[in-house]
């Protein structure tokens, strides 16, 4: 059976670009945004990403008087959101939201989150720095898409005056980070600043791939262009732009793009993938397979990589495949919920329902997440029922 082209858009949180390298070595091909396959759908401006309503504002000054201001403040925020915005504060891979829709629905992912953490700052008159947390490549699957995925935080600064002689002196900084990912806070991993046009063009990205999913491809174009408008050197979104041009049949545009991705990123695995299976596509399969080796060949020690080739094969129906990638996860790292839960849906298929309950409990057990422990509860309950259903029957 012929593998399905894995589809990996780039994105914060939920869909990003993999390195932090950028190299500007040609001007950008701005011709593919002038493209007359797709019609333009307005998209949210910076100013309306990072706004906060005069209601959410008047909240701020009740809570936070202005003589009182200063990175303790910070520390309050999150007690803060959780009395006045809503109280279901959570961790959701998948939703891009601005700051006032974050503010009102909390279950949001990281960078709308540290969206909105930075409007309440900025506001408070603390200084906050965007940060890509440089993760192990990782990927979710959505909608049978393998999606790459990425990480940033939130650092929240305050110079501390002092006045010495009529002389004003800054000292050391101060600052704490604010970060909503358990993993990432758990680990020390190596961090990078961003600025807020990348932060907006990764908002962008992010909302072109959720479009782009759904195949409403004239409104993930709009995010795409807006993305690479405000900031050209987003290697993540022109790499977008290819799989766009990919699924629309445009192949000529979706190499150029994915091309441009990489000279941006040499590091950019996704594109660097992509690219290979449009050489694949366009019977230039030695140059493809060459690439899809190197890739596979520097992958083989991430869990979250065979993780998604479990995936791969689950939902093509080689459960036998899908096995070998998951139990390969596993025991180059145990400790993830999301090899259990692999493990836990292709026994099921295979009839083994002991083993799909044993690997469901596991997966539960291991979740951070409360949207993931309720899914995975859901279905043990389901697992659990049917079971009771076959034992009545037999």
């Amino acid at each position: 059976m012929k593998l399905p082209s894995i589809v990996l858009a780039s994105s914060f949180c939920l869909l990003t670009a993999c390195s932090s390298t950028e190299n500007n070595t040609a001007p950008p091909p701005f011709a593919l945004t002038q493209s007359n396959t797709f019609t333009q759908t307005p998209v949210e401006t910076q100013q309306e990403i990072f706004a906060l309503s005069e209601h959410v504002k008047e909240q701020l000054d009740s809570a936070f008087p202005k003589d009182s201001r200063s990175l303790q403040s910070t520390k309050r925020l999150l007690k803060f959101l959780l009395q006045n915005g809503d109280a279901s504060l959570s961790y959701q891979s998948g939703a891009t939201l601005t700051a006032n829709q974050a503010y009102s629905n909390l279950n949001a992912n990281c960078l709308s989150l540290s969206i909105l953490a930075y409007s309440l700052a900025d506001y408070l008159g603390l200084a906050g720095q965007f940060q890509k947390v440089h993760i192990p490549e990782y990927w979710a699957l959505d909608n049978g898409f393998n999606l790459l995925t990425g990480h940033i935080n939130l650092k929240v600064s305050e110079a501390q005056k002092l006045v010495v002689n009529r002389k004003v002196i800054y000292p050391e900084e101060r600052s704490l980070v604010i970060d909503f990912d358990p993993n990432s806070r758990q680990e020390a991993f190596k961090t990078s600043n961003i600025n807020k046009a990348r932060i907006t063009a990764m908002f962008y990205n992010n909302k072109g791939a959720a479009a782009m999913l759904k195949h409403d491809y004239d409104t993930a174009f709009s995010y795409y262009k807006a993305a690479v408008d405000i900031y050209s050197n987003y290697s993540g979104a022109w790499g977008n732009l290819g799989v766009l041009f990919r699924l629309t049949n445009d192949y000529q545009s979706a190499e150029t793009a994915y091309q441009y991705a990489i000279s941006l990123d040499p590091d950019n695995n996704t594109a660097l993938g992509n690219l290979a299976r449009l050489y694949n596509l366009t019977d230039r399969k030695e140059q493809g397979q060459a690439i899809l080796a190197k890739l596979d060949k520097k992958r083989q020690a991430n869990p979250y990589y065979h993780i998604s080739l479990g995936n791969d094969a689950y939902t093509t129906a080689r459960y036998q495949d899908a096995l070998k990638h998951y139990k390969k996860a596993r025991d180059l790292n145990p400790t993830l919920h999301d090899t259990d839960f692999g493990l836990a849906r292709t026994y099921y298929q295979l009839g083994d329902l002991k083993l799909a309950k044993k690997y469901l409990t596991m997966a539960n057990n291991k979740a951070d997440f409360d949207h993931d422990k309720q899914r995975y509860e859901s279905k043990l309950q389901a697992l659990r029922s049917h079971t009771a259903k076959l034992i009545d029957y037999r």
